[in-house]
Order: structure tokens, then sequence, then C-alpha cells
């Protein structure tokens, strides 16, 4: 019986399917953490991401609903500065 995937591998898995798109850009993102918990996932964002003005509509309408598509156990996706 296969073992199930957990939730970090899932999120890292969907992570490598928004990277291109934003790495167009000029961009990236990072993941940082996640507490199963609260269900919320830290993530960096990275290059002209960080410092672009509409970060935080990619951080809520791109990255934040892909990942909840992919991983129902995230509730939330912050960016955080490392």
């Amino acid at each position: 019986m296969a073992k199930p995937i957990n939730a970090e591998k899932k999120i890292k898995q969907a992570l490598e399917k928004i990277r291109p798109s934003l790495q167009m850009d000029g961009g990236d993102v990072h993941f940082v953490n996640f507490d199963e918990l609260s269900g919320v996932l830290k993530v960096e964002l990275m290059g002209h991401c960080a410092h672009c003005p509409m970060s935080s509509i990619t951080l809520k309408q791109g990255i934040e609903e892909e990942i909840i598509k992919s991983v129902p156990q995230v509730r939330e996706v912050r960016a955080v500065e490392m």
C-alpha cells in the first residue's frame, strides 16, 4: 500500500507548478513553513515579487488560490520576509 503524501510535500509540489509563471516576471516563491493546526502556510516572495506593488494580489489570488485547491489543509497563505 502506498504511503499517503504529507501536506508539506503536496504544498511544495503545488509551488513547483506555480513557480514558472512567477519566474517569467522575474520573481519566485520559497516555502518557509506550514502550521497544520492553524492551516497557515508561510512563504517568502523573492525577486521582483518581493517588492512589486501587486505582490499582495499575486499572493492571495494566485498563490493562495492554487495552493488551497491542491492542498485543502491550507487555509491561508502569508508572505514573510526572511
